[in-house]
């Protein structure tokens, strides 16, 4: 059945995205409360009516990325290429060209889906991702057979460190959704992030000083419907003197200025702050 939904022209399933759109924002009210008092707290100046532009528009790109991943399940290299647009990826390239692995870090910015396979039809290197198991086996199996469609070898988190460690021969780059809240861990790292005191997983910078892996900070910006590219940006070359989470605090304003450049691309229904800082920063 999905195989047959993804066959579909991207027209009929933009339609399918308008319907979604009106079905989560006027009857189901999808995590209407979640997105609509995290929007307020970041933009606590703006009027209601701008912030509910933003989340309208959040909810309308979001029900497009939910049917561009379905369309992914059936589409070519070559078309996915020409939907997602790389834009210096020499960045990337020098380091692996030269036998060193690299260390991507991103966030759910734009369609994080089609941002992984699209690197991993241009890359041109083998690229390892780090992704958190579904509950549901059928879930699991469907969203890994499409995300390892065009090569990309999924890692379970947990496992991340270890994995490259054993594969330390392969010359490769290993990719991190970094914007997530760190629940599951006491090792977490405070800054100020759009405004909110917020915690960071510590893991993509560990890992990185560990294997002494260059970091890159992948933004995907949206050009226009179903049309991406994306920008490689240096964060840490794998040598330089770096205070601790100094990296990491790098990451965070870098995913700053983009969430603040495009907020209705940024996934505000995922609970951003549910944990919060204590009086002197301890858990």
């Amino acid at each position: 059945m999905v195989k047959f939904l993804s066959r579909l022209p991207m027209w009929v399933l933009y339609a399918v995205s308008g319907f979604l759109y009106l079905l989560a924002y006027y009857v189901v009210r999808h995590r209407h409360r979640v997105i609509e008092d995290q929007i307020a707290q970041v933009f606590p100046q703006a009027s209601a009516g701008e912030r509910t532009t933003i989340h309208k528009n959040f909810l309308k790109n979001f029900c497009d990325v939910l049917v561009e991943v379905l369309k992914s399940a059936s589409m070519g290299a070559a078309e996915l290429g020409a939907h997602v647009h790389l834009v210096n990826l020499p960045v990337v390239r020098g380091h692996l060209d030269s036998g060193r692995s690299v260390m991507l870090v991103t966030s759910h910015l734009c369609n994080w889906e089609w941002l992984l396979q699209g690197i991993a039809v241009q890359l041109g290197f083998p690229i390892d991702a780090a992704y958190k198991p579904l509950h549901d086996q059928w879930a699991e199996r469907l969203m890994l057979g499409i995300r390892s469609r065009f090569g990309a070898r999924l890692v379970p988190a947990k496992e991340l460190l270890g994995d490259i460690l054993k594969r330390r021969a392969v010359v490769r780059a290993v990719a991190m959704n970094a914007d997530q809240a760190p629940v599951s861990t006491d090792k977490r790292y405070w800054t100020q992030f759009l405004g909110q005191d917020t915690a960071f997983y510590m893991g993509a910078e560990q890992i990185a000083r560990a294997t002494r892996l260059p970091m890159i900070y992948v933004v995907m910006r949206r050009t226009r419907r179903g049309y991406y590219e994306v920008e490689f940006q240096r964060l840490w070359d794998g040598r330089e003197s770096v205070p601790p989470n100094g990296i990491t605090e790098r990451y965070a304003r870098a995913c700053e200025i983009d969430v603040l450049k495009s907020p209705a691309d940024w996934l505000w229904s995922y609970r951003r702050w549910r944990l919060k800082k204590t009086l002197y920063g301890i858990d």
